[in-house]
């Protein structure tokens, strides 16, 4: 027997299923991006679209620049040369932890690579740790060995996000001199 064609209302019945489908898909599904309209500074303007992406939270995680081109957000802060002479890294004959270098760094991912170079003088020992906004990230290592963690901040991401972590090094000695420097330290993802 050949096949019929469908009836109207049957066709008509599963355009409105195929409809409703997609509308649920398109509702039900956050979006990634955002474009906006041109934008007005005093009496230029921008031509170009902006691109915006935000995570679930509604942190923006990615923006262009539409000025110049490239990266708008996130900012990647990058760490300048360092000495390699010993004799002027950050040093402490203290006996007790004391911090011998500090920095303040934007909370943008949940996770923190860092790595320190440390060393001993002849005849001394030591330890070095780490504590972000006053709390021991990663293991405190011997004075001598290389200090190289990955781990989670010690700090609420979410409520922190954006706002500003501080970072410490800090040393202690036995019978001379330790030394410690940064040489990698970067944000990543969990």
């Amino acid at each position: 027997m050949p096949q019929l064609p469908e009836d109207i209302i049957d066709r008509l019945n599963q355009m409105e299923r195929r409809i409703k489908a997609l509308s649920t898909a398109v509702t039900t599904r956050p979006a990634v991006s955002e474009i906006r309209p041109p934008a007005q500074t005093g009496s230029v303007t921008i031509n170009r679209p902006l691109f915006r992406i935000f995570d679930g939270y509604g942190h923006e995680i990615f923006a262009d620049d539409i000025m110049t081109g490239g990266l708008a957000r996130p900012w990647l802060a990058l760490l300048p040369p360092q000495p390699t002479d010993k004799a002027r890294w950050p040093s402490t004959t203290s006996t007790a932890f004391t911090t011998v270098a500090k920095s303040y760094n934007p909370i943008w991912q949940p996770k923190l690579r860092l790595t320190v170079e440390t060393a001993v003088s002849s005849g001394a020992s030591g330890e070095v740790k780490v504590l972000v906004d006053g709390l021991q990230f990663g293991p405190t290592v011997i004075a001598g060995t290389t200090f190289n963690h990955i781990g989670l901040l010690p700090v609420d991401v979410n409520s922190r996000f954006g706002q500003t972590m501080q970072i410490e090094i800090q040393a202690k000695a036995t019978g001379g001199t330790v030394y410690a420097q940064p040489v990698l330290i970067h944000g990543t993802q969990t």
